[in-house]
């Protein structure tokens, strides 16, 4: 089939420079209060307050009222994710070997600086002392929701978001739900192989633990075990994000935002610092990448597509296309800014090696993360595009190898908006 992408418009977006100081921290921290209940928007913030209220009727379950104990325990529930199908598939998720790829995509941390590192606690001090309170409300519901998709929801928009929570506790996306939650691979090992401490243990450090007054709202503050690097819950968002961006291309760009908003958030409880949000940015999209390009992946994968995106359509009584683009000014994820947002969370302003960067080679197969949202581009101008629209070279965790230099620098907002202008 012939593309509508012209030559023209390929060459003239390839002429145009990727930036990388584009915002700064403090701008960044003005975004991500947009996209919560403080957002400028009377639908959004009605969505933001269902969702929480949802996410606070699960983790309570039978109980009587929400307290600790229930966290302890949390999980989706039998009718939101369809276990026993996944089971029954009998698919190998492969998890130990794409632990081990994470280490190794990972190692260049082990290298850094300490003037790095020195100015990583530094970023995470400043956006956790600074953060606005309804910054850390959403802080804590992302926080607590670690084992559900509710998060979701706000890169929806207040009508296609609405529709999402309705489905997902009726368990109308049941597939989906079970698939994308077994889809994380933990990153316990990379912990243990890193073996670093927690900004809030860094010694003379001056974090502010956030008491808990939106979850269990017993105002204890939120803490956290384990290892720093590579950051857990940044793997669960950004891969539940982007598997969810496959499924629904409508919204891609606003999902893939909402995985590195969710990253924020960790560093906002001062319970991360910038570099594992990073890191874990990097595992999440490779093995993504990964479980996309096997055949058995993907024949479950297009099985709970196909459920989701009927349901969703249901729900929403209009076609997905005219229920994601609806709700214009109460859509603070589609405001082009946010793409600026995740620009910085790539790097959040940490030093750049300068000099000349090596050349940016896509691995094999990477060029699928972009092939639901951009259908008509073949695989050579996807894979195009995500080199011309990458990050610069020399920011930490680049590392040395060619899959270190590409995971760390591929912007997929970016490579996606300029695929949808060349349309």
């Amino acid at each position: 089939m012939k593309s509508r992408y012209s030559f023209l418009a390929l060459t003239m977006l390839l002429s145009l420079p990727a930036l990388a100081k584009e915002m700064t921290p403090d701008a960044a921290a003005q975004l991500a209060a947009s996209v919560t209940p403080a957002a400028n928007s009377q639908a959004f913030d009605a969505l933001e307050s269902q969702s929480l209220a949802a996410l606070r009727n699960a983790l309570k379950g039978s109980a009587s009222e929400l307290s600790r104990d229930e966290l302890e325990k949390a999980k989706q529930s039998a009718t939101q994710a369809d276990i026993a199908w996944l089971k029954a598939s009998g698919y190998d998720f492969q998890t130990k070997a794409r632990q081990q790829a994470g280490i190794a995509l990972l190692s260049a941390f082990s290298s850094l600086p300490d003037s790095t590192l020195a100015a990583s606690l530094q970023t995470v001090t400043e956006i956790n002392r600074d953060a606005l309170a309804a910054t850390r409300h959403q802080a804590l519901a992302d926080a607590e929701g670690i084992s559900y998709l509710y998060f979701l929801s706000d890169a929806l928009g207040p009508s296609l978001g609405k529709a999402f929570l309705a489905a997902y506790d009726k368990g109308e996306l049941s597939k989906a739900a079970a698939l994308i939650k077994a889809s994380e691979v933990s990153t316990g090992a990379a912990k243990k192989h890193f073996n670093y401490a927690r900004p809030f243990l860094a010694q003379g450090n001056t974090i502010h633990l956030v008491p808990d007054d939106t979850v269990v709202k017993d105002n204890k503050p939120y803490t956290a075990g384990g290892g720093s690097f590579p950051s857990g819950h940044t793997n669960t968002g950004v891969t539940d994000a982007l598997l969810l961006a496959q499924m629904l291309p409508e919204r891609y760009d606003a999902l893939v935002v909402r995985g590195a908003r969710y990253g924020y958030s960790r560093i906002v409880l001062g319970v991360h610092y910038p570099l594992d949000i990073m890191g874990s940015r990097m595992v999440a999209q490779s093995n993504v990448a990964f479980y996309l390009n096997d055949v058995k992946y993907r024949a479950l994968f297009n099985e709970a597509r196909d459920q989701l995106r009927a349901a969703l359509a249901k729900e929403c009584g209009i076609s997905l296309a005219e229920c994601a683009k609806k709700d214009g000014k109460d859509d603070p994820y589609r405001d082009p800014a946010m793409q600026r947002f995740y620009r910085f969370t790539m790097t959040y302003d940490l030093p750049q090696q300068k000099g000349e960067g090596p050349l940016l080679r896509v691995p094999q197969g990477a060029e699928v993360l972009l092939e639901s949202a951009l259908p008509k581009l073949s695989a050579e101008q996807r894979r195009t595009l995500m080199v011309k629209t990458a990050l610069p070279a020399g920011y930490p965790l680049s590392g040395l190898t060619s899959e270190q230099q590409f995971w760390q620098r591929v912007d997929l907002p970016a490579a996606y908006a300029a695929g949808y202008r060349m349309r």
